[in-house]
């Protein structure tokens, strides 16, 4: 990955994980964000033509699910992964540097979390409206399980 990609996809990372605490009041578990990731580059195709971080996403079961950090769960100067009874969250370290995003892409983020940042919010929940959302998921999914 470029650097600047790379650094676009940490601070992402890092938004998703303190809002959605914030708001949420509990931490950021794989699943949401994961979810996230793909409802930000989706919902940014849909809307402008291109993605907004450009992630590679798998066709999984419960859902997109981006590559790049599924395959290399490395912990960074903005984030780390941890794990606790109910799985594995995201807990940030410092602030996320929004300067790598226009402010259409801030938007959306603050947009999808006070949509997703519901603490009744289950994972279950936040798969299915990716299912109902994201056709290219829908599509590749029934093409082929596991598929990008």
């Amino acid at each position: 990955m470029i650097p600047y990609r790379e650094e676009k996809i940490k601070n992402a990372v890092a938004f998703f994980a303190k809002r959605h605490y914030k708001k949420a009041k509990r931490p950021l578990y794989q699943t949401h964000l994961y979810k996230y990731l793909a409802f930000l580059d989706f919902t940014s195709i849909r809307e402008t033509g291109k993605p907004a971080i450009e992630l590679t996403y798998c066709a999984m079961e419960r859902g997109p699910v981006p590559m790049e950090i599924y395959k290399d769960k490395k912990d960074t100067d903005k984030y780390s992964f941890k794990k606790n009874d109910y799985g594995e969250y995201v807990a940030t370290q410092g602030e996320p540097d929004l300067d790598y995003f226009s402010p259409y892409e801030i938007e959306l983020m603050e947009r999808l979390v006070e949509i997703f940042a519901q603490r009744w919010m289950t994972a279950g929940v936040i798969s299915d409206s990716s299912h109902e959302d994201i056709k290219a998921w829908r599509k590749a999914y029934q093409n082929r399980t596991n598929s990008l």
